[in-house]
Parts: C-alpha cells; structure tokens; sequence
C-alpha cells in the first residue's frame, strides 16, 4: 500500500509538474539532403536522386510537450528533357528545372530526458507541389501539379543557448500517385509513382 500511495504522489508531481510548463512559440530554419524514392526517374532528368533541401517554419510548444510544426521547404535540380520509346533514353538537349515545395504540418511528442538534450517523435500531412519547367518550352509543355501526402519524422534537440537550439532531424515521406501521369514521362517508364523520399536535416531553433 506504501509502494502504491508513493507511486501515486510520484505520478500527481510529475503531472503537475508537467501542467506548469509554459506554452512555447518558437521559429526555426533548416538545411538538408533529400534522397527520391523515384530514384531512377531523377535521376535520368537530373543526373541524381538527391539534393540539398532548405526550409524553414514555426512551431508551438504545449505544456503537456506535445508539439505542433509548421514547415515549409523547398528541393530545386537543374537537369534535360528526355524522350522515352522502346526503353531507350532520348535526350531533346532542352534545359529543364525541376523543383519540390512540400508545405507539412506535423505532430508529436518531446521526451523529457533532460534539460539540454530532448528527443523528439512525431508525424503528420504535407501538400506537395511539384513543377517542370523549361524556357523555351510552351506553357502546355511545362507541369505544375499539387499532390497529398503524409511523413514520420524524429530527432533531437540540444540547447546551444536560452533562445538558441540546434537539432538533428530524420524525416520520411510518401506522396503515392504523384509521378508517371504523362504516357512519356521517365516516371512512367521506371513504374515510379512516389514524390516522397527520406531527407535529414540540421535544424536551428530560435525560442525556448
């Protein structure tokens, strides 16, 4: 009965304890490398199915340390238009720009294992908008598409500062049905549909 009287005091503590943490709005920017789950079909219009990607948000900090965020990032690759016909690769010689601009909300929960290093978990939905464009091309040629999807995501954070954090971050998405609409697309050719990818990011924290 002791053992339970105590585990339950312990428990009220942290609770409350937790209730009088306050509410935290905090910004932050971020830089990172985005590796395509359509691998080959970026790779056959740029050259690579990676790239640096840049980022930045807001986030709101509950006192319960459940966590909401707000990103919006930004992949750009320069590559060359290609014909596809019979397996066969025909690059046009036309200069073509591709880029990804995932806007994502994301939940989670922050681990308290101590003041300076706090791991992180959480997952959410993004809206994806997904653009190629060339400048000779005719509008019709170009593409600009929005697409659904949704992303798990975890890291942790380390207090640099009092309104100054730094976080390492790993992220995976999936957009399925974004890639391979148009009959002579690489994506189509490669039976590739995913936007997605894994991305790792550095982060810096402005707030407490």
């Amino acid at each position: 009965m002791g053992v339970c009287v105590a585990a339950i005091c312990l428990m009220g503590s942290s609770s409350a304890g937790a209730q009088t943490r306050e509410f935290m709005l905090r910004g932050f920017a971020d830089v990172g490398s985005t590796t395509f789950s359509a691998s080959r079909s970026f790779k056959a219009v740029l050259g690579r199915d990676r790239g640096a990607v840049f980022g930045g948000g807001v986030e709101v900090v509950l006192p319960q340390r459940v966590f909401l965020a707000l990103r919006a990032s930004r992949f750009r690759g320069t590559g060359e238009r290609l014909f596809l016909f019979g397996g066969e690769q025909f690059r046009l010689g036309i200069p073509t720009t591709v880029t990804v601009t995932p806007v994502e909300l994301a939940g989670g929960y922050r681990f308290d294992y101590g003041r300076r290093i706090v791991p992180y978990a959480g997952a959410g939905v993004g809206w994806h908008r997904y653009t190629e464009t060339s400048r000779f091309a005719d509008a019709a040629e170009n593409v600009s598409e929005r697409f659904q999807g949704y992303q798990i995501l975890g890291g942790a954070e380390v207090r640099v500062a009092r309104w100054v954090g730094a976080a390492f971050e790993a992220q995976w998405a999936k957009v399925p049905d974004a890639l391979g609409t148009e009959a002579t697309s690489a994506a189509r050719e490669f039976e590739e549909s995913d936007l997605g990818g894994a991305t790792v990011r550095v982060k810096v924290v402005i707030g407490r």
